[in-house]
């Protein structure tokens, strides 16, 4: 049962590395829009606008390793106009 165990840890463990591999950049996204705009983006704006949850957003923008749905990608493009690589980056793991 212990091996079970250690392989699933194995495997968590290598989730989380990979979800921090993406680093999502939607304070960057409001700043742009607030230039483009003039005015200020909230949160609760995008949160309105795409029907994320605020919360969500929020664990996007400050959660390290945050997973998110593909669906929510794209209401961010739809929000922002822009394009996937334009919301998420890709970073390298360091061990």
């Amino acid at each position: 049962m212990q091996a079970f165990f250690d392989a699933l840890g194995y495997h968590l463990v290598k989730m989380n590395e990979w979800a921090e591999m993406l680093r999502f950049k939607i304070k960057e996204l409001i700043a742009e829009k607030e230039f483009k705009e003039g005015r200020r983006v909230t949160i609760g704006e995008v949160a309105d606008s795409t029907g994320i949850h605020r919360m969500t957003i929020s664990k996007m923008i400050n959660q390290r390793g945050y997973n998110t749905g593909t669906e929510n990608i794209d209401r961010l493009c739809v929000f922002f106009n822009c394009e996937v690589e334009d919301v998420i980056q890709h970073m390298p793991v360091h061990d």
